[in-house]
């Protein structure tokens, strides 16, 4: 398929600038992949389409404060550096900008404290940068740090907890994995008392989720590497909720990626590691059941694995129909459930 048939056209008032407050008091769509019919509601009506015995998958990850401002130690240039993953204490891959300025060798300051030294290019035009700092570099990263926004987002952003899910953990993202943003504390105790199961796997978002896809073929695109986690009680929930013939129900792109890298033979194990896995259109799914996302960039990933679950013209249909109901988009945007 061609990276051109993901494309749509939308309106840009549809692109959500802030949050909806409360949480679980934004438009829900929900399309059912059986018959194709789409119906309007709620966040908060979700438990209304869940039944006792069915399983919820989130991603606990927690999004780092990654961007960090400094200057070229030689130049006084301003740069950025975006960090993504930690490869030792002190080593990280990053991407910064500007990149011709910051070759191996460069060295930026952000702080008496803090400075970081290039050490070498990566294969997607990163850079791995070794830090050199004083005291603890996750306090100083918490203080100097900013907690990174989609380029798409414009308005600044009152309570960056609002943009980290309410069940946050495991810090270690570069983004918040946004499906996850509709869920209250109420909420999610609500389905527990509906017999709901809620289980969490941790996959910390990545270059993977920023990086656009570049080529004409989806088939020649290559995902970058992301690190998941999925623990034994994690995997025994989802593995009796297979047997007993309910649903697993991923909240967000990312818990599909990570339950659909550990799958085999329709059933999880506890792992952990690194995955690349790209999901598009002919894809087999072993796991999920059922999908919680928000509406996707256009000739993006994640529209595209939203469409090997639902069919392309599902949800090509679903998005028209959301932008013809003036649907919020994207990251602080409206929900679907696909069921």
């Amino acid at each position: 398929m061609l990276v051109s048939d993901f494309d749509y056209d939308l309106p840009e008032e549809l692109i959500a600038q802030v949050p909806i407050e409360p949480r679980d008091h934004s438009r829900l769509l929900v399309l059912n992949r059986k018959n194709g019919e789409l119906t309007h509601c709620r966040f908060y009506n979700l438990p209304e389409f869940l039944k006792p015995g069915d399983t919820l998958v989130f991603n606990d990850t927690k999004v780092m404060p990654a961007r960090l401002i400094g200057i070229k130690a030689d130049t006084g240039g301003k740069v950025e550096v975006f960090l993504l993953h930690r490869h030792s204490d002190t080593d990280w891959e990053a991407l910064v900008k500007p990149g011709r300025r910051l070759r191996p060798g460069a060295k930026v300051v952000f702080s008496p404290e803090l400075s970081c030294e290039i050490l070498a290019t990566t294969d997607f035009g990163g850079r791995i940068v070794r830090f050199r700092f004083e005291g603890i570099f996750e306090e100083i990263l918490d203080r100097l740090g900013e907690t990174p926004l989609p380029p798409y987002i414009r308005q600044r952003l009152a309570d960056k907890d609002r943009y980290q899910t309410v069940y946050a953990r495991e810090q270690g993202s570069a983004a918040a994995p946004t499906a996850g943003l509709h869920f209250t504390k109420e909420l999610m105790e609500k389905l527990r008392h509906q017999g709901v199961n809620l289980a969490f796997i941790t996959l910390h978002v990545g270059l993977g989720t920023f990086r656009p896809v570049s080529v004409s073929n989806i088939e020649e695109h290559k995902m970058h590497r992301e690190f998941y986690a999925v623990s034994a009680d994690t995997a025994a929930v989802i593995n009796a909720t297979k047997e007993r013939g309910n649903r697993v129900i991923a909240v967000g792109t990312t818990a599909v990626r990570t339950l659909e890298t550990i799958a085999s033979n329709g059933r999880v194990k506890a792992a952990s590691g690194w995955t690349d896995i790209f999901i598009y259109p002919g894809f087999k799914f072993q796991i999920i059941d059922g999908l919680v996302t928000n509406f996707h960039l256009p000739q993006s990933t994640l529209l595209m694995l939203v469409s090997a679950f639902a069919t392309w013209e599902l949800i090509m249909r679903a998005y028209h129909e959301a932008i013809r109901q003036k649907y919020r988009f994207f990251s602080f945007g409206d929900a679907m459930l696909i069921i």
